[in-house]
């Protein structure tokens, strides 16, 4: 038996187990619209850490987060800052969230925001502006699964039939199970991808310098610019902080984070999740590992793409056993697994229930509208998947670009949950005014000081709904005094 074809079973058998658990997870539950959407809001402390911590673990950490260690250097730490900042938007928003869907019946973050404006316009904005956010995401695990499978199995599987396959099993159990199936699916995917990160992040460096300690004495000896800001690119301490706060309050603002809140069975429980959540942070060290060792062992020979250095490391340098090769390619592949269920799942439910529910199915029964969503995550999907065949760039680079327009939202949801005061006219004139901004400055000009683009848009975002609310507040002052004047 060759070693393609023991790297090809084993991951052909790990695909096979997690649809068929996806699809044994089909309940009664699926079939109604809150089952399908929100788990009937009763998902338990265990399985709502392991949907959440999909959101980290996806193709984006698996390779990505390697990947930019090898290229960056330093300034990959940034991605356990911002993580180290998540769990208090989590505890300070997510019991309010989950409270007030329960009161009101919201299952998307667009419910939320329509209901407390008054305003479905809104609603569908925010709407419009997260399915926008969530394609290139998903577009991430797509592409991810494609590298990973490709590099694996030396080629015999390419890129294109990798992306598609893995995804075909993602909407297979999505489709038909829901969040019930994402939530079991992710809890075998989790314990999966957590023992093979780790223990490539400790055998790569003990089979090549002796130890994670003996690899950064190599490090600091050979490449010493790889251990300090700026990095080995330049990357300065203006765009690595505001990458951090970007990250850390659109991270937030993702709607699926949102749906994830409405699932809770309580408050209490999210707060739980929200203590035990860093944990899953510790679980990206390893994979930071194995990137700071791929700068020694590609020095001479650099790297295309910088996202390929966990598979390069495992296939070509490391020499680990096509057995070991097939279980690193299904623990990476439950990553941007687990992710992609997510994502698929969100940005179907609110294209269906913010964007085409106030318009093209206004009318629509309540089966008709599941029915549609099922099928928004196979043409989602197949956009995404369309998009990763164009072969995009850095897999951190697209995420970032996501994580700017999503913070746009931030405003409009802080408003909807703290700030009843905030306007529907103010807080829809920032999100485009920051939208636009952002767009512009990330695709067509360049972003003043170096800074993270999204973090200037989001100033402007903000400075657009104080000045609309003074503007407001000036009117409403001077009309009563018309009034009491005659």
């Amino acid at each position: 038996m060759s070693d393609t074809t023991i790297v090809i079973g084993i991951t052909l058998a790990y695909l096979v187990m997690v649809l068929a658990v996806g699809l044994r997870a089909r309940g009664q539950a699926s079939s109604s619209l809150e089952g399908y959407v929100a788990g009937g809001r009763h998902v338990g402390v265990v399985i709502l850490f392991f949907i959440l911590g999909a959101e980290i673990f996806s193709a984006f950490a698996f390779l990505g987060t390697p990947g930019w260690a090898y290229q960056q250097g330093a300034p990959a730490f940034y991605i356990l800052a911002y993580l180290s900042l998540v769990p208090i938007t989590i505890w300070a928003l997510g019991p309010r969230v989950a409270k007030l869907g329960r009161e009101r019946g919201y299952l998307t973050q667009g419910d939320m925001i329509a209901d407390h404006y008054q305003s479905r316009p809104l609603g569908m904005l925010a709407g419009v502006i997260g399915v926008v956010a969530l394609v290139p995401y998903l577009t991430i695990q797509i592409a991810g699964a494609g590298l990973l499978f490709q590099a694996a199995t030396d080629g015999a599987v390419p890129f294109w039939l990798g992306g598609l396959l893995a995804f075909l099993v993602v909407a297979a159990y999505v489709f038909t199970s829901g969040l019930s199936g994402i939530g079991w699916t992710n809890l075998v995917q989790g314990v999966m991808m957590i023992a093979i990160a780790w223990f490539l992040g400790l055998a790569i460096p003990e089979r090549l310098y002796g130890g994670v300690g003996e690899m950064f004495t190599q490090l600091q000896q050979q490449a010493p610019e790889y251990l300090t800001m700026p990095g080995a690119t330049g990357m300065g301490w203006g765009y690595f902080s505001t990458a951090v706060l970007v990250s850390a309050f659109g991270g937030a603002m993702w709607p699926h984070l949102f749906m994830k809140f409405y699932s809770a069975d309580s408050g209490k429980t999210l707060r739980k999740v929200s203590v035990f959540y860093p944990l899953y942070a510790y679980l990206l060290v390893p994979l930071l590992f194995i990137g700071f060792a791929g700068i020694l062992a590609f020095a001479d020979a650099p790297l295309e793409r910088s996202d390929t250095v966990l598979l390069k490391m495992v296939m070509e340098v490391a020499n680990f056993s096509p057995w070991v090769i097939g279980l690193m390619l299904s623990g990476a592949l439950a990553a941007a697994m687990s992710t992609g269920a997510n994502l698929a799942h969100t940005a179907a439910v609110v294209l269906v229930r913010d964007v085409m529910g106030p318009t093209v199915m206004k009318h629509s029964s309540e089966k008709a509208t599941v029915s549609a969503t099922r099928w928004s995550v196979l043409g989602l999907s197949l956009i995404a998947y369309l998009i990763a065949l164009l072969n995009p760039g850095s897999l951190v680079m697209i995420l970032l670009t996501a994580y700017g327009l999503i913070v746009q939202l931030f405003p409009m949801v802080l408003g909807a949950l703290f700030l009843p005061r905030l306007r529907r006219a103010s807080v829809m004139a920032g999100a485009l005014v920051g939208s636009l901004a952002y767009l512009l400055m990330d695709f067509v000009w360049s972003s003043p000081l170096g800074w993270h683009a999204g973090v200037w848009a989001m100033l402007l975002n903000v400075a657009v709904v104080a000045a609309w609310q003074r503007v407001n507040r000036a009117t409403h002052d001077h009309q009563p005094q018309i009034r009491n004047s005659h």
